[in-house]
């Protein structure tokens, strides 16, 4: 019987290797450490290091690697993927965690911004899962790409970004498809608003807007997406593959 998905060297498990995208703050902050913490090697990258990557480094040298790459320069998803290959010999695990949201009519969106917009959303992420996957066809993985109900569900000035996440939506689902035969599963992550960056310029208003239109009456937390997550990396998830789990409080319901 073939090893399941995700689980990579079942006999010395402290040689997962996670890579997440985007992981100095936020979601992929809370993921680092978490993934850490459960005994994996993580790799991640930003646009600038900061406390928290350099406290990472220092704290678990081994285990731990950070380099400065932007997703608005595509070739750099495969020379991270080529050197998390190098230092770790394998990748167990990748979350395209990263992303960039902008607010803007369409009418008035420059040609500029909306290529930045779907190359930080789509284009990246999937040169990024492209690289990895090539090193997961030797022993299976496990995709998990940050979509957001923005795909789903319409929102006022979001148009642009909200088609990068439908796309990255459907990439999800058909490359379960391609990958299934290498022992690779690929899930979406849809999360509603939760306390993060993107939300963190929403006025007070809006916030009790949004939490009035949330059946649960709030919004989330990095560490609930974050379970969401890890559940899919989970044991109790090895039969999971081309889904969209849309956590997001109910507001979609």
């Amino acid at each position: 019987m073939r090893p399941a998905a995700g689980d990579g060297d079942t006999q010395t498990p402290s040689r997962k290797v996670a890579v997440v995208s985007g992981g100095s703050r936020g979601l992929g902050r809370t993921l680092v450490e978490r993934l850490l913490a459960d005994g994996w090697r993580v790799a991640t990258f930003s646009r600038r290091a900061n406390e928290f990557t350099t406290a990472m480094s220092e704290a678990h040298p081994d285990d731990f690697h950070w380099e400065q790459a932007d997703l608005g320069e595509p070739e750099a998803m495969r020379a991270f993927a080529r050197t998390v290959g190098r230092r770790f010999g394998r990748t167990d695990l990748l979350v395209n965690n990263a992303g960039m949201l902008h607010q803007e009519l369409l009418l008035t969106t420059p040609s500029k911004r909306i290529d930045s917009l779907i190359t930080n959303n789509l284009t990246a992420p999937i040169l990024l899962t492209q690289a990895c996957a090539r090193l997961m066809t030797r022993h299976g993985g496990n995709i998990i790409n940050i979509s957001s109900i923005n795909a789903i569900r319409g929102f006022r000035g979001v148009s642009v970004y909200a088609a990068a996440k439908a796309g990255l939506d459907g990439f999800s689902r058909s490359l379960a498809r391609e990958l299934g035969a290498f022992n690779i599963r690929v899930n979406s992550i849809v999360p509603g608003f939760f306390d993060s960056d993107m939300t963190a310029d929403v006025t007070e208003r809006n916030r009790e807007r949004i939490q009035h239109r949330t059946p649960l009456g709030r919004l989330g937390t990095a560490d609930e997406i974050a379970d969401a997550i890890l559940f899919l990396t989970s044991a109790r998830a090895h039969f999971v593959t081309g889904q969209s789990i849309v956590i997001d409080g109910g507001i979609t319901c």
